[in-house]
């Protein structure tokens, strides 16, 4: 259905509503109109990794694991199947006449927010510090959740716009500042593409100011750039509760009424809250119009009309029972293991089961359901945590010994007992086991959004980038026994590694890796398939390398402008072969310029594994402007391209890299070309010290000049 028609037949049936039956369309938790043979209908549904608080689902790994696979079109073909699950259950609980709270058809995710700090909760939501990553990645899920049927197969939503990566304890009542060239060159392009690209049916305002303005009352955001420049077409939505912040926390206004009208008049359509139902109170005041009313109305009723909720549709016959099929498992599984990051390697692994009597399985992750999850998450039938996957793929081939170690952060497990009262079952573990996996990490009640999580000192956000103490005490316990160690981080995001790294043969970052992720790291470990994942984030040597959290400014941040050396580098990521760029090359460019005046320029490259192991790696292209002053810092990710090299073999392979990628910012805001001399540099990794001290290689350096 075009939108022309969905919106005509929208305001069709809004014409036939009264102004109080309006207004009370605007609520998340819209109520029927009988009278119209309207259903009620709530908006709020999640799918951030899977259908999420809504019953059985498939769970994949956070979206930040999701992110490490470097893989845009495994992503939309995951949010495919998440959008097939969501309408079969919208389908069966529809037929129950249940509308409640998450059984919608209009998801709140992606979140493309840009992890600039580490210590954000909420980061594993995101797809990274990057936002050309983020942007393929977010278009990606867009396009596979929404589909291409006459219909949207279900409704994304871009968040959290814009400037908004904490502190959480703060996000009601903080003002994000962020200069002009900031905004254009890292915070906005994400969303930019989303609404441009992927035509993603909805956006919703984040909690902050952004420069004085809420963010879901923001003229600038909303309008001159959201709606003017970009020409968003969809519906605007506020983040829960975020438009009482105006008169409660913001102080922007004085009343309910004055806030419900700057969000509506400012052009936030659906109320993720109560604020809205002042709307005819503020109407009454002369705040706003019927027209603004009605035109929100007609905005939330074209997306119900494009999701066919008033028609027969090719998705009502989807079945129940592709929730949790064996196909959208089978995609959790590989994802899960492209999404592992190896991070050092002294040649333990992988570990070889006919060599190995006894393994001992250490950590307060090691048997964590919730250590697989994230936030944000569905219910699975099945969980298969770390242990239970080594067990099952050890089973009657090597004895697997356990021990938790010690509690995720608390000092001992047993209210009676003293602290640290499983460090020693920790070093008998050890003691009689040939190798130890430990794992170690944090979970969703450590990092997560503000109010959700156990850790209310920092509302979900961390106060540093240390392990809690009881497990870096576990970490010298174990390695006080002189056994083989491989550490196994579970985190949404980076941790100082430093002692693993010094202390332990091999580190793998395995994220919130899925329901049933064990499964997948078992074979990880077990050299059934070669770890691939790369970093989406910086891994810091501590918060000495960053400015404070409350400062926006990008000066220092992340890979693209940071000046001292990363712990682990952005794009880096270890694999059981040797995969190397030999050579590389410019093969085309387009024929037509961009907007720009800049031309796509095609790539090719030769890539050898020199290794003993059959592998996936990533091709990565980074750019730098060498003739403008406003160019970035360092580098940037400007193309990828997952790959799979035969040990001994090579292959050669294509990426594009758009003309958009030879931009540059101003400080005024402007995008726009400046020089004509580039450098390409195509590898597996960045081209930084850090990333060839890692490796022992160096990406291939290409001369570009579009002149």
């Amino acid at each position: 259905m075009k939108r022309e028609e969905a919106r005509r037949r929208a305001e069709e049936l809004v014409s036939q509503m009264t102004l109080e039956e309006r207004a009370g369309q605007l609520r998340y938790d819209a109520p029927a109109i009988e009278r119209l043979g309207i259903p009620a209908y709530n908006w709020w549904s999640e799918s951030l990794h899977g259908v999420a608080r809504a019953g059985i689902a498939t769970v994949f790994p956070q979206a930040i694991g999701m992110a490490a696979a470097f893989d845009d079109e495994l992503i939309e073909e995951i949010a495919g199947c998440i959008s097939t699950e969501g309408r079969a259950k919208y389908n069966a609980y529809s037929a129950e006449n249940d509308r409640d709270i998450y059984k919608g058809l209009t998801f709140w995710s992606p979140n493309v927010n840009i992890f600039r700090d580490p210590r954000w909760g909420r980061g594993h939501e995101t797809y990274g510090e990057d936002p050309y990553l983020t942007s393929r990645l977010g278009v990606a899920y867009v396009k596979g959740l929404q589909g291409d049927g006459e219909v949207l197969k279900a409704a994304a939503c871009a968040k959290h716009y814009a400037v908004h990566s904490g502190p959480e304890a703060v996000r009601h009542e903080f003002n994000a500042t962020a200069t002009a060239k900031d905004m254009e060159e890292t915070y906005l392009p994400a969303f930019e593409a989303l609404v441009k690209e992927a035509h993603v049916e909805a956006v919703m305002g984040a909690y902050n100011r952004t420069n004085g303005e809420p963010c879901c009352g923001s003229k600038t955001l909303m309008k001159d750039i959201l709606r003017d420049r970009w020409k968003f077409e969809g519906h605007y939505v506020s983040d829960c509760w975020a438009i009482l912040d105006f008169h409660e926390h913001h102080m922007v206004t004085s009343t309910p009424a004055e806030s419900a009208a700057m969000a509506l008049n400012a052009g936030c359509d659906l109320n993720c809250g109560v604020t809205y139902l002042h709307l005819l109170t503020a109407y009454e005041q002369g705040l706003v119009t019927e027209e603004a009313i009605t035109e929100a109305a007609v905005r939330l009723y074209t997306t119900r009309y494009l999701l066919g909720l008033f028609d027969k549709t090719q998705y009502d016959s989807i079945p129940y029972e592709v929730v949790e099929c064996e196909e959208h498992m089978a995609l959790a599984d590989k994802i899960t293991k492209e999404s592992i990051v190896m991070l050092k390697n002294d040649g333990i692994l992988p570990l070889d089961v006919n060599k190995i009597k006894t393994i001992g399985v250490i950590g307060p992750n090691a048997n964590s359901r919730r250590a697989l999850m994230g936030n944000y998450h569905g219910t699975s039938s099945e969980y298969v945590t770390v242990s239970e996957g080594i067990q099952r793929y050890t089973a009657g081939k090597a004895r697997v010994l356990y021990s938790e170690g010690c509690a995720l952060f608390e000092d001992k497990t047993e209210n009676l007992a003293l602290q640290g009262d499983r460090l020693a079952e920790a070093k008998i573990v050890a003691k009689h086991s040939d190798v130890v996996i430990l794992c170690l990490g944090l979970d969703e009640t450590l990092e997560g959004e503000e109010g959700d999580t156990g850790n209310s000192y920092a509302s979900g956000d961390k106060t540093d980038l240390l392990l809690p103490k009881c497990q870096r005490d576990l970490m010298e316990a174990v390695a006080s026994v002189g056994k083989p160690v491989v550490c196994c981080m579970m985190t949404g995001s980076a941790i100082d590694l430093s002692y693993p790294s010094e202390h332990f043969n091999a580190v793998m970052q395995l994220w919130y890796p899925g329901a049933r992720g064990g499964k997948g790291i078992a074979d990880i470990l077990f050299g059934e398939v070669s770890p691939s994942g790369k970093l989406p984030v910086t891994f810091y040597n501590g918060l000495e390398q960053l400015p404070d959290f409350t400062d926006y400014a990008m000066k220092g941040r992340t890979y693209r402008y940071m000046e001292d050396k990363a712990q682990y580098p952005f794009g880096f990521g270890l694999t059981y072969g040797q995969v190397e760029v030999k050579a590389a090359e410019v093969s085309g460019v387009s024929d037509e310029k961009d907007s720009f005046g800049l031309h796509d320029v095609k790539v090719k490259v030769t890539v050898v594994n020199n290794g003993a192991y059959d592998t996936d790696d990533v091709v990565e292209i980074y750019v730098k402007n060498t003739d403008s002053a406003h160019a970035v810092k360092n580098p940037a990710l400007c193309a990828f391209k997952r790959i799979h090299v035969k040990a001994g073999q090579s292959m050669e392979t294509e990426l594009t890299v758009s003309g958009r990628a030879f931009t540059v910012v101003d400080d005024s805001g402007v995008r726009k070309a400046d020089g004509s001399h580039y450098k390409l540099y195509a590898g597996t990794t960045q081209p930084d010290a850090r990333s060839i001290e890692l490796t022992g290689t160096k990406p291939v350096e290409l001369d570009v000049c579009l002149a």
